[in-house]
């Protein structure tokens, strides 16, 4: 299985971000019949920590290693804000970046992957780069259109929020990825 940790949005914040998705050219593109395989509302999410693959009889670990990270945090604020492209080409993907306070979003990453390392459960590596991933459309549009979404994204300045809770998921993958919540714990 699949596993991640993450925070998640709360309504009043996916409201806000909503109408900005919808006026994007991903979006009319994507009510045009391209497919330009934009994140479903339900599925974003900022991710803390990527497992990747991890054996079944790992998920009480992973779980722990969660839960003992979010009791070693504080709640903090965020917010929804700025954005921009990953990739070029078939590979281009649309994000929305993550202000407020960044030093505590870092902190929450360490302590989860450190914990996650204590359990002796692997993780990616990659240094955390907070964002919110809008679309996947890969070449499905043109680049002007990528970069004027891309432009629009940048100018974005949504609602703050508190982030109270830690989420542990399981990643279904596919051209429509769905995500099952595994469980959530608070800070």
């Amino acid at each position: 299985m699949r596993l991640f940790v993450a925070l998640y949005p709360p309504e009043h914040v996916a409201d806000d971000f909503a109408a900005r998705v919808e006026g994007l050219r991903v979006s009319q593109a994507l009510r045009d019949g391209v497919n330009t395989r934009v994140a479903a509302r339900v599925n974003w999410h900022v991710t803390l920590a990527f497992l990747g693959d991890a054996p079944d009889d790992r998920l009480a670990d992973a779980a722990t290693a969660v839960e003992r990270a979010a009791a070693l945090a504080s709640p903090f604020e965020v917010r929804l804000t700025g954005g921009g492209r990953f990739g070029r080409g078939k590979f281009t993907l649309l994000w929305a970046g993550v202000g407020g306070d960044i030093s505590a979003l870092g902190g929450l990453s360490r302590v989860v992957r450190r914990e996650l390392k204590r359990a002796r459960l692997a993780y990616d590596p990659k240094p955390l780069r907070p964002h919110l991933t809008v679309a996947r459309p890969g070449e499905r549009i043109d680049r002007v259109a990528v970069d004027a979404d891309r432009a629009a994204l940048d100018a974005y300045e949504g609602p703050s929020w508190t982030v109270s809770e830690v989420v542990l998921m399981r990643s279904n993958p596919g051209p429509n990825p769905t995500y099952d919540r595994i469980g959530a714990w608070p800070l």
